[in-house]
């Protein structure tokens, strides 16, 4: 932590948090259900309408991927056109926050990606957003959905000049 920041883990404090071995079954679970109802609704409407069923269902999955994959999108082109790790208040995202939440979703709150704090492809990542005004939040995700977060505020009574380590000269 910074010399003058004062730090606030909102993530432990006052919500119950799940287990990262209950989020990494549940997201196996998901993994299995989601095409097993898929194909499950594709037989069942085989069985009571015939193909004419099966197209029905095939179209209903097909335009519920294609409105996934269309939001995802509107997020990730939104996201394209701000700069990475900036958010427009990190006071309002760190109250915003909720434990078990994407990181697709925090994407969308933010309107950016987030500075990436943590290796590349290993788990927990850590995210970094910052404001205008030195604070910052930085979120941990496992498996994608947010686990923790820490809001950092820069103290009000250092100079702004002492938080980036200018020196001032006469």
């Amino acid at each position: 932590m910074r010399h003058g920041a004062l730090a606030k883990n909102c993530g432990a404090n006052n919500r119950k948090l799940i287990p990262a071995l209950g989020q990494n079954r549940a997201m196996q679970f998901q993994r299995i259900f989601v095409p097993l109802a898929g194909a499950a609704l594709v037989v069942a409407a085989y069985r009571s309408y015939g193909w004419s069923g099966v197209a029905i269902a095939t179209g209903a999955l097909v335009m519920w991927l294609l409105l996934h994959f269309s939001r995802m999108m509107q997020i990730l082109k939104r996201a394209a056109n701000r700069p990475i790790g900036f958010v427009d208040s990190a006071v309002m995202l760190n109250a915003k926050l909720r434990p078990g939440v994407t990181l697709m979703h925090v994407v969308a709150m933010t309107r950016s990606l987030g500075e990436l704090k943590s290796e590349k492809n290993s788990q927990p990542e850590l995210f970094r957003w910052s404001d205008g005004t030195q604070s910052h939040v930085t979120c941990e995700f496992h498996q994608g959905k947010l686990r923790k977060w820490s809001l950092v505020r820069p103290d009000p009574d250092a100079p702004p000049d002492a938080e980036l380590g200018v020196s001032q000269e006469p």
